[in-house]
């Protein structure tokens, strides 16, 4: 008799189980096909990191350092360096996306709107060297594929003889 509701019990279970395939077997499936189906990421995901241009294709980083001394992780190094014209630019900016924590800190601090967190999620590689990301790696390609859909406070860069000062001052720009 305990056999019986033993076999009783395993019948009753293997039914359930298959209840639960047959259920499934005509609902249409969930399945992404990932290299040729992206999945959309969510409005407020931050990913790899990209420095915009402006609209000439000149870079809008000024190398103020803001940047590197809001991360609190200390991945952000930048070397400054001026050219002819007087304008600052970063000679060297690298990113270590190893020790990032995908903040976002980096893109509050920036006051020329140069650093942004994009949607890019696919850059995995197999040397650790290939996580320090350079200027060159970051910087937007020029000429544009596609519109940027950053919307700036400000299209245009700054005359190098302009300072801004801090909110509360007597003037906020003032002139050398």
């Amino acid at each position: 008799m305990k056999q019986f509701f033993e076999y009783l019990r395993q019948v009753i279970l293997i039914s359930k189980g298959m209840w639960v395939t047959f259920k499934h077997l005509f609902k249409k499936p969930v399945t992404i096909q990932y290299p040729k189906e992206k999945v959309p990421m969510y409005p407020r995901y931050r990913g790899l990191h990209f420095l915009e241009r402006y609209e000439d294709g000149s870079e809008r980083c000024v190398c103020c350092g803001l940047c590197a001394a809001a991360c609190p992780v200390d991945c952000i190094y930048m070397e400054p360096a001026e050219n002819e014209r007087g304008e600052r630019y970063a000679k060297v900016y690298e990113i270590n996306e190893l020790r990032c924590i995908f903040c976002g800190f980096c893109e509050e601090a920036c006051p020329e709107e140069a650093i942004f967190l994009g949607k890019e999620y696919e850059f995995s590689d197999y040397t650790r060297d290939k996580f320090i990301y350079t200027k060159e790696d970051l910087l937007v390609k020029w000429p544009r594929e596609k519109p940027s859909s950053i919307n700036f406070l400000r299209k245009e860069r700054r005359p190098p003889n302009m300072t801004v000062l801090p909110p509360g001052s007597k003037h906020s720009v003032e002139s050398h």
